[in-house]
């Protein structure tokens, strides 16, 4: 047996078996209480419950602007990010949620009609697609046929990281975005971990090295890494922290743009963008990152990078461009550490969860 089909028949095994519901799990990966905006929490609370119980995610993966969107869901488990997801886009929308995991993918499909009745649609504009991750090419997914990919805490269970991040790009159409929570690390880990179910399961033994997903998001033909939020994963598990120990966790939410041409270069000419407030949830600033945020009617010097990334995506309507070739501006990648820790740091001293 490879030892990628020995990862998966564990990963199933764990989220099929061993975890009937979030409170199984010996981390606080799944804790998204704090930061779920107030306008999703009712959103959230029509979910079914038996899929609510089965959420082993870790972050919130429900950006902005989402009315009518085409969406992907990545490891979508029993559905609760689908089924968000499908209000959010409205019944013109789409979500289509892929997962390995029969037992999941079960409980995701029993409820399909039970959230179009909740919504008022006419018909489920859900589907689930049992599959690998891995392997994204060969679920008879449309190539460039999603404006957005979400994934939540998965990518780190995934033997072959290069490949999902690969797949996901050809899915996504021009100017799409993949938006994801994901747990990692402060350093590469021994490869002998993989073979604790426990750890793997977790999703500690296969989080990535924060500075190789860097390096592979760009490899895959992304745009430089946008780090939203990031906080401290607690292992409250004396056993698995003594296993894992001396490294640290965190889990972190990026987002990547298929943007050609846009690879984070340090200056470039600059440009001025003026956010319209046009956002329905974002009627007063706009989020685009930790250290972007843009209000309503104020012009903003940003770099190329910027600049290329929101007129070629989702948001392009939302701004008025004013040509570059004014001074040059830093792109803030080059200016800051894009490291997630040292967010994680600042909000473990805020008690963020």
């Amino acid at each position: 047996m490879s030892n990628h089909q020995s990862i998966h028949d564990q990963v199933q095994r764990y989220y099929g078996e061993t975890l009937t519901r979030s409170a199984d799990l010996r981390t606080d990966a799944c804790c998204d209480g704090a930061a779920v905006p107030a306008a999703l929490k009712p959103l959230l609370a029509e979910i079914h419950p038996e899929v609510s119980e089965r959420y082993f995610g870790c972050g919130l993966v429900a950006p902005d602007a989402l009315e009518g969107l085409r969406v992907l869901d990545l490891g979508c488990g029993a559905g609760r990010d689908v089924y968000l997801l499908s209000r959010l886009v409205g019944e013109q929308g789409e979500v289509v949620g892929v997962d390995m995991t029969p037992a999941q993918l079960a409980v995701a499909e029993r409820h399909r009609a039970y959230h179009a009745e909740r919504y008022g649609y006419g018909r489920s504009n859900v589907r689930f697609v049992e599959g690998r991750i891995e392997a994204l090419g060969a679920l008879g997914l449309p190539a460039a046929g999603f404006d957005l990919i979400v994934s939540n805490c998965v990518l780190n269970l995934s033997p072959d990281k290069a490949a999902v991040l690969a797949g996901a790009y050809e899915l996504l159409a021009p100017g799409g975005e993949l938006y994801f929570a994901d747990v990692y690390g402060d350093r590469r880990l021994p490869a002998a971990l993989a073979e604790d179910p426990v750890l793997y399961g977790e999703c500690l033994a296969g989080a990535l090295y924060w500075a190789d997903f860097l390096a592979l998001a760009r490899a895959a033909g992304f745009s430089a890494p946008r780090l939203l939020e990031a906080r401290p994963l607690a292992i409250e598990d004396v056993q698995v922290a003594d296993k894992v120990a001396p490294a640290r966790f965190c889990s972190a939410t990026y987002r990547l743009f298929k943007v050609d041409g846009c690879d984070g270069g340090a200056a470039d000419d600059g440009y001025t963008l003026t956010y319209r407030g046009s956002v329905p949830q974002a009627p007063e600033v706009w989020t685009l990152d930790r250290d972007w945020r843009f209000r309503t009617g104020q012009p903003v010097a940003v770099s190329s990078h910027i600049e290329r990334i929101l007129r070629a995506s989702r948001f392009a309507r939302h701004f008025a461009f004013d040509a570059g070739g004014g001074d040059p501006h830093e792109d803030v990648l080059a200016a800051s550490d894009p490291n997630p820790f040292a967010t994680a740091v600042a909000c473990q001293s805020a008690s963020c969860c």
